[in-house]
């Protein structure tokens, strides 16, 4: 039985907590696991975006979210209205100075958070009140925004102002219009100071600058980090890797505004769906973490936490769904007061439940809102992050001052936990958002050493085990996509450690690096956004150190033996790279042959001696060496004079290999023996006239290679036949026809 919507709110009126805790008990036990929608509105949709796929071949048509659309109907839906009164009681409800009980409170967040699912009902969650209110109920300290100065305005906003106190690191606000907010919780306690290599805890006291990062967050590399825009998110749904981009702008900044305002926010569409049955229920993914902490033993988490985790994933669902609520997050201030939180944190060594949670959040801002990027890396964001990371996996600092696993002695280290892999990918995926730009710029000593010691930590990311076997490559992946975005001087801490066999330098992680782009090809699924990462950055490295080409050239392409297979044949590795070399997705085939033709040097006859003509002509088009080169580029990468070394099978079939399949290919019968010299000149000009007609219906166009290298039109060469040779073509095919008549 649905529950009763007009009894709740009867009952919040009443302010009588017992009947508010068992009625939304009941709503929250029968919405838990459910997403408001319309179903028919939603097959609509699905239709619609399939046929725009057909129509152009590409998705240009991306919905929103399935909770988000518009029905066409002017008349407003009944069930939706309850939703958004619901949700604006709620706000007012539990920002009240009168005290609740603590599990009245986490019901009331609970069924906030069933309602920050659905689009079309944030319009009264995306207010600067009821952000508040759910970030003073999370435990994050909201700075005081500021306000640009305007000539000629002399009159105050009185009604619905936010006045601020800030008091031993609390930050308590009230709302004037009656409904106060509560008091943030404290920030913290511990010892002052951070761990080795992080420098101080306090936040700049200046007002940071919120221009554009100038980078891309995902992901992808995901992220790449990248949240699929397709699906509706909520926290009850694993995100994963990749940087979303808002739909839409955000809009100008507003007053704050107590909860007690409700707006018709522009987002808020009054219908929800016309049609038999109305808006209906579909299930959604139950969060798995509460599954895992409701089934273990141990000590159950105490009423204070279990608020702030209901209050974390609203605030990540109404950050996410609303573009609205992004800019005034970003307005509010609401970063520097949850980074600070975040270090507290991590200083006195023992994650919470809610810090998964406080890692989401954090990843959504820095995805959603380019400037906060930028803000969070210079308040110190990649050393804490760094220190987060460190933290999940157990890092330990050793004597040398290099990052060594487990406890002295252990061998080898245990696997890392779920939990902390969870977290581990949180803050792989927003490190990769503040450390994008890293690359196109040269960094300062200071930043080096930051850099280096991030990467000494994310080599342990590839070489630690997992409880989880999909947490180990989901892990693995978002490593990559970090260390594709640092600086690539400051990679070479990836080779350090104990004395390998190369040079004498460790090749675990690069072997690591290799069996994960293994693992990705066989794979075969989503490759331009979950390969391509990892071979940019092998083709970056083995560009910078020579032992790490050295190792891959050996592993990928060793001496040849067998060349009666075409090189994309078989089932080694180097067969599948050049298989990719031909592959549909022309950023896949690049990386692909950029990785193959650094492994040869640059060598346009040795990368062809491996590949074949055929699978090498697009790069060495692209390249401009058609005609072959020897060596690298000047002011390129320079290489060590080592030679190939030949097999003495590969000598000795050496002078039957066709270069263009790169295999010995059967002998063929001549097609012009017993022709007379007459009959093979005829047969040419024949060849030469259909080329020629081919090209003027446009068929196919003629190139050559010029003095660069580069294939150009021949514009008149071909095409600009004389009128005799014209005439001579009319005359034979007149003669062929009167042939085959007789």
């Amino acid at each position: 039985m649905a529950p009763n919507v007009e009894r709740i709110l009867q009952c919040i009126d009443r302010g009588d907590q017992e009947s508010v805790q068992t009625q939304l008990a009941s709503y929250n036990t029968v919405y838990a696991e459910c997403f408001f929608f319309n179903v028919e509105e939603w097959e609509r949709r699905k239709q619609q975006e399939l046929d725009e796929f057909r129509k152009n071949k590409v998705r240009d048509y991306v919905p929103e979210s399935d909770s988000d659309f518009d029905s066409g109907s002017d008349e407003a839906d009944p069930d939706l209205l309850l939703r958004q009164r619901l949700a604006a009681a709620l706000l007012c409800f539990i920002g009240k100075q009168q005290p609740l009980r603590p599990g009245v409170l986490s019901a009331c967040l609970r069924t906030l958070r069933i309602l920050s699912r659905d689009r079309q009902a944030l319009g009264p969650l995306v207010t600067d009140g009821a952000l508040l209110t759910l970030a003073g109920h999370g435990g994050i300290c909201s700075a005081p925004p500021v306000h640009e100065e305007e000539e000629g305005e002399g009159e105050e906003e009185e009604e619905q102002a936010i006045v601020y106190a800030v008091e031993d690191d609390e930050v308590v606000y009230h709302d004037t219009s009656g409904c106060p907010a509560p008091a943030a919780a404290a920030a913290g306690d511990g010892e002052a100071g951070g761990p080795d290599g992080w420098g101080s805890w306090e936040t700049t006291s200046e007002e940071e600058g919120g221009g554009q990062a100038g980078c891309s967050a995902g992901f992808t590399a995901d992220d790449a980090a990248t949240a699929d825009t397709n699906a509706h998110f909520s926290v009850d749904v694993v995100v994963e890797a990749g940087s979303p981009t808002p739909a839409g702008s955000p809009g100008p900044a507003t007053p704050p505004s107590g909860p007690r305002r409700i707006p018709r926010s522009p987002r808020t569409r009054g219908a929800g769906g016309a049609g038999a049955g109305g808006p209906l229920l579909a299930r959604g993914k139950k969060d798995a973490r509460e599954d895992r902490s409701e089934g273990e033993g141990g000590d159950p988490p105490e009423d204070g936490e279990v608020c702030r985790k209901e209050a974390m994933k609203t605030l990540c669902n109404v950050v996410y769904n609303s573009p609205e609520a992004q800019d005034r997050a970003s307005a509010l201030r609401l970063l520097p007061g949850l980074s600070q939180r975040l270090k507290l944190e991590i200083r006195a060594g023992e994650p919470t439940i809610v810090q998964f949670y406080e890692l989401r959040l954090l990843f959504l801002l820095t995805a959603l809102r380019p400037e906060l990027r930028k803000q969070l890396q210079q308040e110190q964001g990649v050393a804490m992050l760094t220190a987060g990371l460190r933290q999940c996996l157990a890092v330990r600092r050793g004597e040398d001052h290099d990052e060594e696993l487990g406890e002295p002695g252990q061998t080898p280290p245990p696997p890392v936990p779920r939990e902390a892999s969870e977290r581990a990918i949180e803050i792989l995926k927003t490190l990769f958002n503040i450390t994008y730009s890293s690359r196109r710029q040269p960094p300062d000593e200071e930043d080096a050493a930051l850099y280096r010691h991030l990467a000494d930590i994310l080599r342990h990311c590839l070489l630690l085990s997992y409880e989880d076997e999909d947490h180990s490559e989901e892990v693995q992946g978002h490593t990559v996509n970090v260390l594709s975005a640092l600086p690539l001087q400051c990679l070479d801490v990836l080779l350090s450690g104990a004395a390998g066999e190369e040079g004498g330098v460790n090749m675990d992680c690069v072997r690591a690096l290799l069996l994960f782009m293994e693992k990705r090809i066989e794979r075969g699924q989503k490759l331009k956004e979950k390969l391509t990462p990892v071979l940019n950055l092998l083709t970056e490295s083995c560009r910078g150190h020579r032992e790490t080409r050295h190792y891959l050239r050996h592993q990928i392409l060793p001496p040849l033996r067998d060349v009666a297979l075409r090189p994309e044949q078989g089932p080694t590795l180097r067969g599948r790279l050049v298989r990719l070399m031909t592959h549909m997705d022309t950023e896949v085939k690049q990386c692909a042959a950029e990785l193959l033709f650094v492994l040869c040097k640059e060598n346009v006859n040795r990368f062809v001696k491996y590949t074949g003509y055929g699978n090498a002509a697009g790069l060495l088009a692209a390249r401009g060496l058609l005609g072959g080169r020897p060596g690298a580029e000047p002011g390129g990468p320079q290489y060590s004079s080592d030679s190939d070394s030949d097999t003495e099978e590969y000598r000795a079939a050496k002078s039957r290999i066709n270069p263009v399949t790169g295999r010995v290919e059967a002998e063929q019968p001549d097609p012009m023996r017993g022709m007379t010299e007459a009959e093979k000149e005829r047969e040419a000009r024949h060849l030469i006239g259909l080329f020629n007609r081919l090209s003027r219906e446009q068929i196919i166009q003629p190139m050559g290679m010029m003095t660069d290298g580069r294939l150009a039109p021949l514009c008149g060469q071909i095409r600009s036949c004389t009128v005799e040779e014209e005439e001579e073509e009319e005359e034979e095919e007149g003669e062929d026809e009167e042939c085959m008549d007789q």
